[in-house]
């Protein structure tokens, strides 16, 4: 079943819907965003638990630093120096993010309000138009993201995207974990699993290189299951750029279409654990790592540094100005299709 509310922010009235399941355990949706900002999954004694960050007042997700829970666009994570060059012609983006053009910009998909297309029992189908120039980029873009809540606790969201130009596109959700609580503190006890035996080394404005490394042997090795602060203290290079972990991990055994596990975070206390599925060749592992000063947390609660853990599936960052990195260029006529399921147990 559902229910739905409504709430003013500064960029219009965000439709807010909430589903619960036969269990009830939930998930609350926001169009601000096409975002997350809760989900409640019982414990191992069968408490329910809201294991995501969000605010108290809906309209702080409006322009907020940490983007939080929500799908930044048109090209998550970052874009060298704000530039890039299709079919010969070089594209400006603005630069937010020190010297990179970071989630699309400052008015970035998580930052307009989706509208709500198609609502049923479990699920929801949130639409925008992206008009062409938009923070720069070519071509008109519509873009569809459906959430589904099924009765075995899996939020499957689906992505895809048309556009009427060539164009580059790149889509994630970027909710933070916590699986204690929201409100329960550091998340440097979790321990994460990743199927990624290679990662992306960057410069210190966290870019890539361009070039993909083993993390055998290094502080970025997470392919045997271990606490994601075991090691964000060592002076790795990764590490030091991020203050924790603020890296791209090239997914094994990557098919294009080919929905497969990602990650597994698990509580070490209460017998939660996520595991992240998707069919995108990257995962990005954001530790956190500067969450202090984020607008007040559900209940009041204050999120600091390391409160929670992002996994985003997604494309690689700045795959436009990198021809080795799998393509993210969308051409007129082809659809840009994404998936990610998050399975919570």
């Amino acid at each position: 079943m559902y229910s739905i509310r409504k709430a003013d922010t500064p960029v219009g009235e965000a439709t807010l819907i909430k589903f619960t399941n036969a269990s009830g355990a939930s998930v609350e949706l926001s169009s601000l965003g096409a975002g997350i900002i809760s989900l409640c999954v019982p414990d191992k004694d069968g408490t329910l638990t809201d294991v995501v960050l969000g605010y108290d007042n809906i309209a702080d997700y409006a322009g907020d630093g940490p983007c939080c829970g929500k799908i930044p666009g048109r090209y998550a994570n970052r874009i060298a120096k704000g530039r890039f060059t299709l079919d010969g012609k070089e594209y400006t983006l603005p630069v937010n993010n020190g010297p990179n053009h970071l989630h699309g910009g400052p008015d970035g998909f998580q930052n307009k309000i989706w509208n709500v297309a198609v609502i049923n029992e479990n699920s929801v189908v949130f639409t925008l138009e992206s008009p062409d120039g938009d923070s720069g980029y070519p071509g008109t873009v519509s873009v569809e993201a459906k959430y589904t809540w099924t009765d075995d606790n899996r939020l499957e969201l689906e992505l895809t995207a048309h556009s009427d130009a060539p164009t580059v596109i790149n889509l994630t959700n970027h909710t933070y974990w916590n699986l204690g609580g929201h409100d329960s503190g550091s998340a440097l006890e979790h321990t994460l699993q990743l199927c990624a035996s290679e990662y992306l080394p960057t410069d210190s404005t966290l870019v890539p290189e361009g070039v993909k490394v083993p993390v055998k042997g290094s502080p970025m090795d997470f392919t045997e299951a271990k606490a994601v602060g075991r090691d964000i203290r060592l002076p790795f290079p990764a590490l030091v750029f991020g203050k924790g972990y603020d890296n791209c991990w090239a997914v094994d055994n990557y098919e294009p279409g080919k929905i497969q596990r990602v990650a597994t975070l698990k509580h070490p206390k209460n017998g939660i654990s996520l595991e992240v599925l998707s069919d995108q060749p990257g995962v990005q592992v954001y530790s956190g790592n500067w969450l202090t000063g984020s607008p007040k947390g559900k209940n009041g609660a204050e999120y600091h540094d390391y409160d929670a853990v992002a996994i985003e599936c997604q494309d690689f960052p700045d795959a436009p100005n990198v021809p080795a990195f799998p393509s993210t260029v969308l051409r007129p006529g082809e659809t840009y299709r994404r998936n990610i399921h998050f399975v919570l147990s």
